[in-house]
């Protein structure tokens, strides 16, 4: 046995297809990489936008509340956002776009459950047989 062949390596040439570039594999369907400025960016932008919100409930900076929740509702939006550009590694380059078609879909799958679920209780409550405090008090 050689010296070479003892510790695992042969001299065998460096195909040209060793990093998967010649397998039939395109440009475009390579998944982004990850970078350490990437992740740093993306917990900045994260801790800024739970930052923002949380100083606006605590300080009750807003007189109506409503105006507060929308704007949370916004935040948390764009911090959703966030999380799958810069950790999840989500976009339309990754897979020809299917990533993000796969994405969207199911935003709209839930979505359509939230509101769904929100409209059935909303009528069921609004439905119900109304009582008044004698005839809650009587019930079995």
């Amino acid at each position: 046995m050689s010296a070479a062949n003892v510790h695992g390596s042969d001299a065998r040439p460096v195909e040209s297809h060793v990093h998967g570039h010649d397998e039939g594999h395109h440009d475009g369907d390579e998944l982004p990489h990850a970078s350490l400025r990437g992740y740093l960016i993306g917990f900045l932008l994260s801790v800024f936008l739970t930052a923002i919100p949380f100083w606006l409930v605590i300080g009750e900076v807003f007189p109506d509340k409503r105006i507060t929740t929308a704007i949370i509702v916004v935040f948390a939006i764009a911090q959703m956002l966030v999380h799958v550009v810069y950790f999840l590694h989500l976009d339309t380059r990754s897979q020809a776009g299917w990533n993000m078609l796969a994405a969207i879909f199911t935003i709209v799958l839930v979505v359509i459950a939230i509101s769904g679920s929100l409209w059935v209780m909303y009528h069921m409550n609004t439905n119900m047989m109304p009582m008044d405090e004698h005839e809650m008090r009587n019930q079995p």
